[in-house]
């Protein structure tokens, strides 16, 4: 069983930010292009929100008052309107060469290969990987 977690609701907090307009890919150009595949490997970030690190302001600004006491997200906190394009962003700068490459496709944390063998496929996951 996992441990409890604390659980804000920062909807509130979302109507005072600054929406980051970084694209993210459309699901459905994402499928027509995997639906072709011979080979397809797929990958997930795992607990990729909570890997961003939060400013000094912004758990500020994301605690949770309780009967017991305050807690501040040291993490970036699921429900962050924004979350989703600022990582869309961080993927595609660490994969810039392979995004002008082709591949692979990546749709916020997922990351998909799709080559035309097996060969290529052990190659890119290499590569991916050294990442």
């Amino acid at each position: 069983m996992e441990k409890e977690r604390m659980v804000g609701d920062p909807r509130a907090l979302n109507t005072y930010t600054i929406p980051d307009r970084y694209p993210i890919p459309r699901i459905y150009e994402r499928l027509a292009q995997l639906s072709q595949a011979k080979f397809l490997t797929a990958m997930a970030s795992l607990k990729v929100f909570h890997q961003n690190v939060l400013t000094d302001t912004s758990k500020k600004l994301l605690r949770i008052i309780v009967h017991c006491g305050i807690y501040e997200y040291l993490r970036m906190p699921f429900s962050m309107r924004d979350l989703p394009s600022h990582y869309q962003r961080i993927m595609n700068t660490i994969f810039p060469e392979e995004l002008s490459e082709g591949w692979p496709s990546i749709y916020i944390d997922d990351i998909i290969v799709c080559p035309e063998t097996l060969e290529n496929n052990l190659k890119i996951l290499e590569r991916v990987l050294q990442k």
